[in-house]
């Protein structure tokens, strides 16, 4: 493998496809395994390091959902992206809610896969170049370090995955005023379109529960404009 060489974890049960993927991305310059279920893919990221992780959902043996969930419990920065002919709104959100940084629907084009996927790789690449102290935020009794995308309070770490880290940041930076929708929409997701926003809810839910525990620290809906990270001391 060439140095600094990005190494791909490719789930997808289709053989033909899988290998046509796998195919254009060693073309493209990207080492990359292929797994042709669920299990089979949980087992090769636990034997081996990876770097970037498509995964088709409706597999057999594991489901990408469930692979998605093992392998963010093993490492939750790594980059990840669902593959699927699910078009259903909620099958997406619960993509999202897995932990995913994107998703894409089949049938799709091979250059669109490639440059989302070159989009995460860079926001991934982006936060350790920042100077770490401008990173680190107290917010109530938490601390968050956006460098290693972990929310800590009382000595319990929550470790963020990097749309979460990226939106909480941007909350921060903008304490106690308004967030609005479209800023957010296109700081982190590039687009402001009505599957995204849904998406971004989805985040925004999970980091209010993330902080919960301290009750002088809100994250409140501006109705019809967008979000407010509130600290009340």
């Amino acid at each position: 493998m060439e140095k600094n060489q990005i190494r791909v974890l490719l789930a997808e049960d289709d053989r033909n496809l899988g290998n046509i993927l796998k195919t254009f991305l060693d073309a493209k310059g990207y080492a990359t395994t292929l797994c042709i279920n669920g299990q089979e893919a949980v087992d090769a990221y636990k034997k081996k390091e990876f770097d970037f992780c498509i995964l088709d959902i409706m597999m057999p043996v594991r489901d990408g959902f469930y692979v998605a969930k093992e392998i963010r419990s093993m490492n939750p920065k790594i980059p990840l992206m669902f593959l699927t002919a699910k078009t259903l709104q909620e099958d997406k959100l619960k993509g999202f809610e897995s932990g995913a940084d994107d998703y894409i629907t089949k049938p799709f084009n091979m250059d669109e896969l490639l440059m989302r996927m070159q989009a995460i790789l860079r926001r991934s690449e982006e936060a350790p170049k920042t100077q770490e102290s401008e990173n680190i935020f107290q917010l109530g009794n938490y601390t968050f370090d956006y460098n290693r995308q972990i929310l800590s309070i009382k000595g319990k770490e929550q470790k963020l995955t990097s749309k979460e880290a990226g939106l909480l940041r941007l909350l921060c930076t903008n304490a106690n005023e308004v967030l609005e929708r479209s800023t957010a929409l296109n700081e982190i997701w590039s687009d402001d379109s009505y599957f995204n926003a849904r998406s971004m809810d989805v985040y925004i839910v999970k980091l209010r529960k993330y902080l919960r525990a301290d009750p002088t620290v809100e994250l409140i809906n501006v109705h019809g404009i967008g979000f407010k990270l509130v600290m009340n001391k």
